[in-house]
């Protein structure tokens, strides 16, 4: 953890001394106000021109920014079970990471309105009831053939299998100024990866398959919409209850599903500690709203994203 926090830092100053020779600053931020108010051209390659052309207004109002963690799996056949293991806590991420409040000017009521944008293209969502990589490739198959997408990258699954590594990507999270929550948010991936895998390997493989988690996809679905209203500032639905929660309850539920797999990696006190100051002061979304409550700007609030961005 310790090592990914010095890269990050490294890499956003050195993307943020960049921009500032060009005149552009950098917020890693699910929106920044403008969001979504003009279109504009996209980066000049015929896979993205061809999504702009076939999808047109979504593609106008893409103008977000997620933090996507990639975990190495490399039997593809236990990464699907992972995904089917894990998409439950996979809103407690989302809750945890909201920093999309605005969008076109306004404040949405969202603490993820990112999640909104994204929800409206074809292949967004949970991960399916898939039984095998075998099923998996098949249904992106039949998907690209139709015509929907163009290719398997255009999967945009909370969690899916990468298209172009041997790693489970979970793609729910919003953009993280903070270095610190971006951090923690690799960290509590991980360990919801290896918490599934073990439980995978315990069942065994004559039980695996009937110990799977099943769920409609409209409950699961629902659970995101709430991360995504209310971030950490309201209920949340824990995934083992199915029951409505108070958001501090979930978070640490969470901790408890996976300290196991923390602790023997040595980082159940930096997580501790992370957690509990996120905790205390809130996701970026609460933040971002705080400042403009203080009477401040929005110029004000994107700036300080800049500032934080590129923090140490």
């Amino acid at each position: 953890m310790s090592d990914l926090r010095r890269d990050l830092v490294a890499r956003r100053r050195e993307l943020s001394g960049a921009a500032e020779k060009v005149g552009l600053a950098v917020a890693t931020v699910g929106t920044v106000p403008s969001s979504g108010t003009r279109r504009d051209r996209v980066y000049p390659d015929a896979r993205y021109e061809w999504m702009a052309s076939e999808y047109r207004q979504l593609v106008d109002e893409q103008q977000v920014c997620a933090c996507q963690v990639h975990v190495a799996v490399a039997d593809r056949d236990l990464a699907v079970r992972i995904t089917r293991r894990i998409r439950g806590w996979l809103p407690t991420l989302l809750a945890m990471t909201a920093s999309s409040p605005y969008f076109q000017g306004d404040d949405t009521g969202y603490s993820s309105y990112r999640t909104v944008v994204v929800s409206r293209w074809p292949t967004v969502g949970p991960p399916p009831d898939f039984a095998s990589a075998q099923e998996y490739d098949h249904t992106v198959a039949t998907l690209v053939n139709s015509g929907v997408i163009s290719d398997a990258g255009m999967i945009y699954f909370d969690a899916r299998l990468s298209a172009r590594y041997p790693t489970i990507e979970i793609r729910i999270a919003d953009g993280c100024p903070s270095v610190d929550d971006a951090v923690l948010l690799a960290a509590l991936g991980r360990a919801l990866v290896v918490t599934a895998a073990r439980t995978d390997e315990t069942d065994g493989a004559e039980y695996r398959h009937a110990t799977l988690p099943e769920s409609p996809q409209v409950l699961l679905r629902a659970a995101t919409w709430r991360a995504a209203r209310s971030g950490l500032d309201g209920l949340l639905i824990n995934p083992l209850t199915i029951r409505a929660v108070p958001a501090a309850e979930l978070v640490r539920a969470l901790l408890d599903h996976v300290r196991p797999v923390l602790e023997d990696r040595g980082e159940w006190a930096v997580v501790t500690e992370l957690t509990g100051a996120l905790l205390a002061r809130g996701p970026s979304a609460r933040r971002q709203r705080e400042v403009l409550g203080q009477g401040r700007s929005l110029a004000d609030m994107v700036a300080g994203l800049t500032a934080e961005t590129s923090a140490g």
